[in-house]
This record gives structure tokens, sequence and C-alpha cells, in this order.
């Protein structure tokens, strides 16, 4: 079994920053593509940002020059630094993972969530 969680969610006012960190634990073999996604209230959950197992890196436009996703593969971890944050990126963050668990199966995985909050 493999376990995502996250971390670093919070309360923050227009215009700070806040960490997010994803650690993954288990029966990993290896990790693939890694990513941020976020649910608003009301809204569809939404892609924030992913990152290869190389380090290639994609962004929603939204965040584009905000946020800078990163990863550590020795640690089975993954980052979201979010700066000049604005009041609509608030939403539950999700970390997700697609997780090899042998040298050939690798499924999908999801951590429970972490609140960010930004206020006005």
């Amino acid at each position: 079994q493999v376990q995502l969680v996250e971390s670093g969610g919070g309360l923050v006012q227009a215009g700070g920053s806040l960490r997010l960190s994803c650690a993954a634990s288990g029966s990993i073999f290896s990790i693939n593509a890694m990513g941020w996604y976020r649910q608003a209230p009301g809204k569809q959950r939404e892609l924030v940002a992913t990152i290869s197992s190389g380090g290639s890196t994609n962004y929603a436009d939204s965040v584009k020059g905000r946020f800078t996703i990163s990863r550590d593969n020795g640690k089975n971890r993954m980052y979201l630094q979010m700066n000049s944050l604005k009041p609509e990126d608030t939403a539950v963050y999700y970390c997700h993972a697609e997780v090899y668990t042998s040298s050939y199966y690798a499924r999908p995985y999801w951590g429970q969530g972490t609140q960010v909050t930004v206020s006005s």
C-alpha cells in the first residue's frame, strides 16, 4: 500500500506565501509523474502543476510565475512553493502521484488534501 500525505496548508493574507509538501510512503518501487491539484467549493478539481520524474514541469496558466513545483526523488517528496497568493487560490490542494509498486505495475494515488485559505 502507498500513502500520500500533504502538509503546509493554512490561512494566509493575499500577497503572502505558503509551501506545501507531499510525502509518499509505503511499497514504492519508483514514482513517475507527480502533481498538485486543487478544488474550490462548488468547483471541479483542477490541475495546478505537474512534474515528471526527470523534472519537467507544467503549470496552469492561473499560477504561472507565482507557483513553483519541485520534487526530491531520493526522499519521495514533492513541494509546491506558492507566492503572491490571491483569494482565488483558496481551495483544498491535493497531491497526486503515479507510483510503481513493482517494475511493471503502476497506479495513481491521491493524498487526503490540505486546505489553503487566502484572505483579502
